[in-house]
């Protein structure tokens, strides 16, 4: 082994070596500071960063999967709001057909019964045409049964039943021209404004239990992305309070370690003094 060599300094490349790895972990440990994050690349550690990649991309799925949740759900609640005013109005058109129903009723009394009862028929189907949310009706003619998705890989969706609620429909039987010119016809009338209640109410049942279907199907998708988010968190966040007591020890070991390079390189001095 050189002891005492003006060609090799053992003692400073040793030195060398420790100040190095030193400033290497210094490194790491300021970026983990900086960035908050342990692993903030595949080559800080390859597998965690793959495997938090993977909960990051699922984390953003289900912000589709949010999305698509909340625009169903919107087109329910206007659906559910139209039909109740739908309902509304047939219980204000079976007033009208009982009350025309009455024997005793003059003509002109119930012609202006009639006309009630024909305005409040019409109001319907403005109603039912004007339930729209987003391009999406559930009650209107036509209307589709309607499929949100319901989890982060698209393979699964939540679906709601159309409920259409147009006259002369299954559901609202009043015919689109129904009205009354007799006692007779008026109470035939009620009858299937009564039958019409009926199913408007059942109809809005399904609805609702849709709507609340959905809203505990959105929230389970909130609490899941926020388990996700705090899973990822484990695997790459940073502790910062044992980052930050490192980086002190780090700095001290950082000034030792040049103050021992620089011992090192005198070394080599003590040799002059043999030749004086």
């Amino acid at each position: 082994m050189i002891m005492n060599s003006v060609n090799t300094n053992v003692g400073a490349l040793i030195a060398l070596q420790n100040l190095n790895a030193t400033n290497s972990e210094l490194n790491t440990t300021q970026n983990r500071i900086n960035t908050g994050l342990k692993v903030a690349s595949a080559k800080d550690n390859g597998s965690t960063w793959a495997i938090a990649q993977g909960q990051r991309a699922t984390i953003l799925s289900l912000d589709a999967v949010k999305d698509s949740l909340n625009r169903v759900s919107s087109i329910i609640d206007v659906g559910v709001a139209a039909g109740e005013q739908v309902s509304d109005l047939l219980l204000q058109m079976k007033q009208k057909a009982l009350a025309a129903a009455d024997t005793s009723l003059d003509t002109t009394s119930r012609t202006a019964l009639n006309e009630d009862f024909k305005s409040l028929r019409d109001q319907i189907s403005k109603i039912v045409s004007n339930a729209d949310f987003s391009g999406g009706n559930l009650i209107g003619t036509g209307a589709v049964n309607l499929a949100a998705l319901a989890n982060a890989s698209g393979s699964s969706r939540l679906t709601v039943q159309a409920q259409i609620m147009s006259l002369g429909g299954s559901i609202v039987t009043v015919g689109a021209t129904a009205s009354f010119a007799t006692a007779g016809a008026a109470s035939t009338l009620a009858g299937t404004v009564d039958a019409s209640i009926t199913n408007v109410s059942a109809a809005l049942a399904k609805l609702g239990t849709a709507s609340k279907s959905f809203e505990r199907h959105l929230s389970f998708v909130g609490k899941l992305q926020d388990t996700l988010t705090t899973g990822v968190g484990n695997l790459v966040d940073a502790d910062l309070a044992k980052e930050s007591a490192k980086l002190q020890a780090l700095q001290t070991k950082q000034q030792l370690g040049v103050q021992a390079l620089s011992i090192a390189n005198q070394a080599p001095q003590t040799i002059l003094s043999l030749f004086r």
